[in-house]
C-alpha cells in the first residue's frame, strides 16, 4: 500500500527527471542492502557507515558554499537550494544562525522502495539508513540533526531539525 500523502505537486519535466534519478539511487541502495543481508553481511551497519561517509563528503561542498560555515542559516541556504527544494517539495520552517528546520513533503526514495514492495518497519529502516547521509552532512557542518517526522512512518512530512 503506497503512502498517499507522498504524491508530488511539482511535476515539471526537470523535477520529475531529477526525482527519477533519486528513485534510481534508492532502488540500488535497497537492492545492495538486500544482497548484503542474504550474504550474511551486517547490511544495516555497512549501509549506515557508507552512507554517513557520503554525507561527510557532501558536507565539504555545502561548507564551501556558506558565507559563514558556522551559521545554520547559511548551511540551510546551501542545502535547501531551489531545485533541491522543489524535488522534495521542501519548506524551510525556521532558520537562524543556530538552527534550521525544514519539512520535506515528497520523497522519491520512499516511492522507489514502495515499488520494490517495502512497507512498514522495513520501509522505515531503509529511510533511516538513507538519513545517515543527512546525519553525515550535519556532522561535517558541526551540527546535530533531529529527525522529528518521516514520510516512511506515515507522518505526512519528513521534518529535519539541524542545530548546534
Amino acid at each position: 500500500m503506497s503512502i498517499k500523502h507522498n504524491q508530488p505537486q511539482h511535476t515539471d519535466f526537470t523535477t520529475m527527471q531529477l526525482r527519477g534519478a533519486v528513485e534510481h539511487r534508492a532502488t540500488w541502495m535497497a537492492l545492495i542492502l538486500d544482497e548484503a543481508k542474504k550474504q550474511g553481511i551486517d547490511f544495516e551497519k555497512a549501509g549506515r557507515d557508507a552512507i554517513r561517509k557520503c554525507g561527510h563528503i557532501h558536507a565539504k561542498t555545502y561548507k564551501a558554499q556558506c558565507e559563514d560555515p558556522t551559521s545554520a542559516a547559511d548551511f540551510g541556504k546551501a542545502f535547501f537550494h531551489e531545485q533541491g527544494s522543489k524535488n522534495m517539495e521542501i519548506e524551510v520552517i525556521e532558520s537562524d544562525k543556530d538552527h534550521v528546520i525544514a519539512e520535506f513533503k515528497q520523497c522519491p526514495l520512499v516511492q522507489a522502495w514502495e515499488k520494490l514492495g517495502y512497507e512498514g518497519k522495513d520501509l522505515e529502516l531503509l529511510c533511516d539508513i538513507a538519513m545517515d547521509g543527512d546525519r553525515g552532512i550535519a556532522d561535517g557542518m558541526g551540527l546535530k540533526l533531529d529527525i522529528e517526522k518521516t514520510i516512511a512512518k506515515g507522518d505526512g512530512v519528513c521534518r529535519l531539525h539541524f542545530h548546534k
